[in-house]
């Protein structure tokens, strides 16, 4: 290698991202791309070689897919625990730890035999227990209107906590004429929804619970009553049941960067629940107490996850956007890679935050 070529090559290591590992030719360039990048503490990171990545398919990608870093896929093959993407001290503190990882199907023995007898049923919500849950998860399941029964209308609606017990369930008749059942994968024939409550009276009592008490515009993440909503395309059951909830209360398992894929595409819960939960969803019927349980074990899953503390962890915050200066580019090109990352933040709101709460 002649001197010109080592001067280039030792500047690109220089313009190396500290936290994807992206090199660039200029420093300005690694400049732009730790403005756009929003690299952050809170990102999946390689436990091999500590790359950062946006979401854990992209993790995943790095440690198993078609092309792997080698020397990370050899040590996660050995150590790597394959739901949670954690590597462990051996191969056998990996076996014992994937046992714990790995979760059973919500809906096997008794609970299936339950669920088909109707003796989960639970149409009244408990509000006065000292006990009452702070996070909660909510799934339904639609039916067909319409000429053609393309349009969803919720005809089944179930609540559960963060122990997996039945907060609030009951069938729904909806408000318009219900055209295809669908019973091929909700199991609800027409007598399930003869007598069911009705659309407008199962709207109430949920908004009730989930605000607990406190107007919608008191409604805030910390310090309040209102309970954290946790499910997989909430705004589409919640739009079915014709209810509205502050953004800022709801997680998502299907806009959770994250969990999304790494084409910033949603994964279904289906692939979610086998990927990261280890079990299956979806086998035959479909049961709203499976989808609930399914995202509040995903949600906590993240939420216990281990990141750096940090006064102001969003770029969003108030007091990063008031700190410009720290991104002149006269002065941040004097920084080296690793100073830039400790100054970058997140532009997602990471559900650890919510075990500081």
């Amino acid at each position: 290698m002649d001197y010109r070529s080592s001067i280039e090559s030792s500047e690109t290591l220089r313009n190396k991202c500290a936290a994807c590992y992206r090199q660039f030719n200029k420093m300005e360039h690694l400049v732009v791309h730790m403005k756009i990048s929003y690299h952050s503490g809170h990102e999946p990171t390689c436990g091999v070689c500590k790359k950062h990545c946006r979401s854990f398919e992209s993790l995943r990608e790095h440690l198993i897919g078609p092309l792997p870093k080698q020397e990370c896929k050899n040590i996660f093959s050995l150590r790597g625990c394959r739901f949670c993407m954690m590597i462990l001290e051996s191969p056998n503190a990996r076996r014992t730890h994937q046992e714990r990882c790995q979760f059973s199907s919500a809906n096997a023995g008794l609970t299936t035999r339950m669920a088909a007898l109707g003796l989960r049923d639970k149409a009244m919500i408990d509000y006065t227990s000292s006990r009452s849950p702070k996070v909660v998860a909510l799934s339904c399941k639609m039916v067909g209107g319409g000429s053609d029964g393309s349009l969803d209308l919720c005809a089944r609606v179930c609540i559960t906590d963060e122990s997996d017990n039945v907060v609030f369930h009951t069938y729904v008749k909806p408000s318009m004429i219900v055209t295809n059942y669908r019973y091929g994968t909700t199991g609800i024939r027409p007598e399930n929804l003869r007598d069911a409550m009705p659309l407008k009276h199962a709207q109430r009592k949920i908004q009730e619970f989930l605000c607990n008490g406190e107007p919608m515009w008191k409604i805030r993440p910390r310090g309040g009553r209102g309970r954290i909503l946790v499910g997989h395309g909430l705004d589409h059951d919640l739009d079915r049941l014709q209810l509205e909830y502050p953004s800022s209360m709801m997680r998502d398992t299907a806009k959770y960067p994250p969990l999304m894929k790494t084409s910033k595409l949603s994964n279904s819960l289906k692939y979610l629940t086998q990927a990261y939960l280890g079990y299956d969803i979806h086998v035959g019927i479909q049961d709203p107490y499976e989808d609930c349980v399914a995202t509040m074990r995903l949600y906590t899953r993240m939420r216990y996850q281990k990141h750096k503390t940090e006064a102001y962890p969003q770029a969003a915050d108030a007091q990063n956007r008031s700190n410009q200066v720290a991104w002149r580019q006269n002065e941040v090109e004097r920084m080296s890679p690793d100073e830039m990352l400790s100054i970058s933040r997140s532009d997602y709101y990471c559900w650890c935050l919510d075990s500081l709460a």
